[in-house]
């Protein structure tokens, strides 16, 4: 039997071993508290394990006690991110992300011809849920296009009431006597106004001037204006260098100047010539002269080589130059062979 001062000793000491064996702080866990949260704790104590706003449990005990030996059991509580609806497509549109959990951001954007109705950006809050909400991509439009003054709208089809959508078209024409100054065509852009809109000016034109040796007709109108047209033409050995008709620009002047020029007398009296790729006879084609513009080809001979070849001559304003290598032949001179008859070189 021990004495009582060894059983009382013995009970101090098993005291005091039991009173020392302490809980220390617990160890973090990710995205959690603990309340409370004490650098020790006594056997007995207890703390609760939660998880941050954001974020929800994954399995595990929420509620430790400290036990005698001092040491936490092991903890398997997880606290995991909360994760928002899906959002990745938006029609006509783009979404840019990485994951939709808290607190990830996502990013829109719209294609072209299409703006965002909404903020551009979004954030998955502690809830679950996206702030502020998802964007829509609506489509761009313009207002009826403005007329300029002294125009038409000659084509416009709206497609959303009297708005265009973008790459809309409209189409101008100017009232009589205007010409138009820009493109006649409009277009509705990405930023929903319409592209720079033409000017129709009134133009008018100076009465055409009468040619030397010829005429021109025209409107018996005290002024001629924009599209008005005159008509020109040339007394008999005359031909016209120009258009018959000419039309008042948009620059308040004519198209064109024509202008009469004279025939040319030929100094050939006989000769093959080629006129537009065919070999005729100069005297029977052209007995009346060679008209302004008129161009043949007059055979040559190359005596070293025994051969033939070909220069050009050209009426022009009444005077025409003979090429000096051509050599007429008299009727007399019959037996020499005219260059026309022998091989090109």
């Amino acid at each position: 039997m021990f004495p009582p001062v060894l059983i009382l000793l013995s009970g101090f000491l098993c005291h005091v071993a039991i009173a020392g064996r302490t809980c220390p702080k617990p160890d973090e866990l990710p995205f959690s508290t603990v309340v409370p949260l004490k650098q020790s704790y006594e056997p007995g104590e207890q703390i609760v394990f939660s998880c941050r706003p954001g974020y929800v449990s994954r399995g595990g005990i929420r509620r430790f006690t400290c036990p005698l030996t001092g040491m936490w059991p092991i903890n398997t509580l997880k606290c995991m991110p909360r994760v928002c609806p899906f959002a990745g497509i938006l029609e006509n549109g783009t979404v840019r992300y990485t994951t939709f959990e808290y607190p990830n951001t996502i990013s829109f954007s719209c294609h072209t011809g299409f703006y965002l109705k909404g903020a551009s950006s979004a954030r998955c809050t502690e809830e679950g849920k996206w702030s502020p909400d998802i964007p829509v991509c609506a489509p761009i439009t313009c207002p009826p296009p403005p007329i300029p003054k002294f125009a038409n709208l000659s084509v416009y089809k709206p497609l959303a009431g009297n708005n265009s959508f973008y790459g809309g078209k409209a189409v101008f024409t100017c009232s009589p006597h205007h010409a138009m100054f820009g493109s006649d065509t409009i277009t509705c852009t990405e930023h929903g106004n319409w592209t720079k809109l033409p000017e129709c000016r009134e133009v008018r034109c100076p009465f055409p001037s009468r040619p030397d040796n010829g005429f021109v007709n025209y409107p018996a109108n005290p002024v001629l204006f924009y599209k008005d047209t005159a008509t020109f033409g040339c007394h008999e050995t005359y031909s016209l260098d120009g258009p018959e008709e000419v039309e008042c620009s948009k620059f308040g002047n004519w198209s064109a100047q024509p202008s009469c020029k004279a025939s040319c007398k030929l100094p050939v009296k006989k000769a093959t010539v080629i006129y537009e790729g065919e070999r005729v006879a100069i005297q029977n084609r052209f007995k009346n002269g060679m008209l302004h513009g008129q161009k043949v080809s007059f055979f040559c001979k190359n005596k070293e080589k025994k051969c033939s070849y070909t220069e050009d001559a050209q009426c022009i304003d009444g005077t025409i130059e003979i090429p000096k290598c051509f050599k007429e032949h008299s009727s007399l001179a019959f037996w020499k062979t005219d260059a026309s008859d022998v091989k090109p070189c």
